[in-house]
């Protein structure tokens, strides 16, 4: 064979030895993957734990967080603002998660009331154990009265309600896990005022958000000058606080929104509000209460509506409260109609009743076992020296029982309103006590009725 036939001869067998490295892959593939489908079926080697998105967040977070995104949050401090979204077990792209990965994922405090159940609110408790209330009288917003007025001139023509009150009230309202007061005018630009009515309000509704600066929490405003510039006022009255976040009772589009009840829960203690007006007791009130197809307020001078509404409140919560809007104006002496009514709420099942619109102060006692707190006064309302101040009200956080009352006097004078320490305080917790028969107000303002 020549030289040049052995050199072909050599380059033609060189060409074939590439084939065989592809081979050799294909046969190592497969080995290896039969190698893995016996040790996952054996178990061989243990099984890595599924790591959700949950868990991975919660590594990273601090302990509080870490307690509730796991769902072992304290039961005295639930979470508020809704349920926690449980984790959906395919969404990894692994379906099968074992028993105690599926039960740390999807365990949340046990509460005995859900914070997403129509017209209930979430109530944010400082204290684990104890739930602080807090209650005062009648404001007013309106520029052309004094108090509203002074505050525009002290603050340079933008209201600074730091300006309206000292610190120490304001801590006092600011403090409060649920404060509430009577909003006793309208938000509005339009309308006209009431004829032949004395004394008409009316309020820019950009004020409106003074009462979160206060630290208030609802609103009632079942009362007597809601409706002082009309329906269109009223009306945007309710928009002009629906548009803050501004809770509020006792007025409505209709009946059925004026007399409805707003409850408030921690997920373990829930109470509920309702709010109404007996003043102007006539046939025709310039205040209009509402009708099953009309707005307006929600009136009680015939009490059998309201009655209704405490037994269906004490049905659904823990803690009735009512807010009323009774009494005789200027009159440190509760009249018939209040002393009447308050039994009449006491035994549909209210547990604690709050009074406004006398612009005084009137007595504290114990009706059928319920506090009631028949006036507040003036709160905020206009350039007279008057007592005033706030009514606390403790609840035990986790059964809604009460645990007592205290009154933080205070006094209304020259468009402000400041609290009072030594003998003024003293002078005003005296005879407030003198005005209530039965009851107790020690030098803290603390009352116990016998």
């Amino acid at each position: 064979m020549s030289e040049y036939g052995r050199s072909r001869k050599k380059k033609r067998s060189r060409k074939r030895k590439p084939w065989r490295l592809p081979v050799c892959i294909a046969f190592a593939v497969l080995i290896g993957a039969a190698f893995l489908w016996y040790t996952d079926r054996s178990g061989i080697f243990p099984e890595r734990p599924v790591q959700t998105v949950m868990e991975t967040w919660s590594d990273s977070a601090g302990s509080e967080d870490e307690a509730a995104i796991s769902g072992n949050a304290d039961e005295s401090r639930p979470l508020t603002g809704g349920d926690s979204k449980e984790t959906d077990p395919g969404a990894n792209g692994n379906e099968e998660t074992s028993a105690e990965e599926t039960e740390t994922e999807t365990t949340e405090p046990e509460t005995r009331y859900a914070f997403d159940a129509p017209d209930t609110l979430p109530l944010r408790n400082a204290d684990p154990d104890v739930i602080t209330l807090a209650f005062a009288g009648d404001i007013l917003f309106d520029e052309n009265y004094a108090v509203m007025a002074s505050l525009l001139q002290r603050s340079g023509g933008e209201p600074d309600i730091w300006k309206a009150f000292d610190a120490a009230m304001m801590e006092v309202m600011r403090g409060a896990d649920l404060f509430m007061l009577n909003n006793e005018f309208p938000y509005s630009t339009r309308g006209t005022p009431l004829e032949k009515k004395q004394f008409t309000f009316r309020a820019r509704p950009k004020y409106a958000s003074l009462l979160k600066d206060m630290g208030v929490d609802i609103v009632g405003l079942a009362n007597n000058h809601v409706n002082d510039h009309g329906q269109q006022a009223m009306l945007d009255t309710f928009d002009t606080l629906e548009g803050i976040g501004m809770p509020y009772v006792g007025a409505g589009h209709d009946l059925n929104e004026a007399s409805r009840i707003r409850y408030y829960t921690n997920g373990e203690t829930k109470i509920g509000i309702v709010c109404a007006t007996q003043i102007e007791r006539m046939g025709n009130p310039d205040t209009v209460g509402a009708t099953d197809s009309t707005p307006g307020v929600f009136r009680c001078m015939n009490p059998e509506r309201l009655i209704a509404k405490i037994g269906e409140a004490k049905e659904n919560c823990d803690c009735v409260i009512v807010f009323v809007h009774w009494g005789t104006e200027n009159a440190v002496q509760t009249d018939d109609w209040q002393n009447k009514q308050a039994v009449q709420f006491a035994e549909a099942g209210a547990d604690l009743i709050i009074g406004a619109h006398p612009h005084v102060l009137e007595k504290i006692e114990s009706v059928r076992g319920v506090p009631v707190v028949y006036s507040l006064g003036n709160y905020w309302f206009n350039s007279k020296t008057l007592d005033t101040g706030i009514v606390q009200v403790r609840l035990d956080a986790h059964t809604g029982e009460y645990l007592g009352m205290r009154f933080v006097p205070a006094m209304q004078s020259g468009c402000r309103t400041t609290m009072c320490q030594g003998a003024e305080k003293q002078r005003i917790l005296d005879e407030l006590e003198d005005l209530s028969k039965g009851t107790t107000i020690d030098e803290d303002g603390n009352i116990s009725f016998s």
